[in-house]
């Protein structure tokens, strides 16, 4: 209700502006934040299999989060790759966990950082990357207003030695 007053607005004199308050609260609170109610490392750990040590990547998961300098949306893709050693989770559980870390007030560097260093810590991969491609409001709906432009991160856990095979299979270069 500020936030409209602060813009010259009023709810309770505007019907368009009805409910809003409410509206906004719940987006908030029920979608683009919902990622503070779930612990990512409760998310994969009841999860964690023994399979292959082939090599396993999940592209093109849909990822939405919010800008926490300008709240404003920020939409893309992401790919979670890792070399397992042994330990595996399924798909929906990787990409329940982009969500969890994604659904909160964060920048896009962190959601991946999220990702890599919870991954790592129950699976022991001998590596693990997430790498995201995102459209951010901030970018395109004010200030530079540049439409089109993405922003691409890569967070990646591991040795050193393997970061070029884990940026190959990312790209979906393999």
């Amino acid at each position: 209700m500020a936030f409209l007053r602060a813009l010259g607005r009023d709810p309770e004199v505007d019907p368009e502006l009805q409910g809003t308050p409410s509206r906004v609260a719940s987006t908030y609170a029920d979608e683009l934040c919902a990622g503070y109610s779930v612990d990512p490392t409760s998310l994969v750990r009841p999860q964690v299999i023994v399979g292959t040590t082939a090599l396993v990547a999940l592209r093109d998961v849909a990822v939405t989060t919010t800008c926490p300098h300008h709240l404003m949306p920020a939409s893309g893709v992401g790919t979670i790759a890792f070399a397992p050693r042994a330990r595996l989770v399924g798909l929906g559980v990787m990409a329940d966990l982009l969500d969890a870390c994604a659904r909160r007030l964060t920048l896009q560097e962190e959601i991946g950082e999220r990702v890599v260093s919870t991954l790592g810590a129950e699976l022991e991969p001998r590596w693990v990357a997430c790498r995201l491609v995102m459209s951010h409001a901030c970018m395109t709906a004010r200030g530079e207003r540049k439409h089109g432009a993405k922003a691409e991160t890569l967070a990646f856990l591991g040795d050193p030695a393997d970061r070029a095979e884990a940026l190959a299979v990312v790209r979906g270069a393999t």
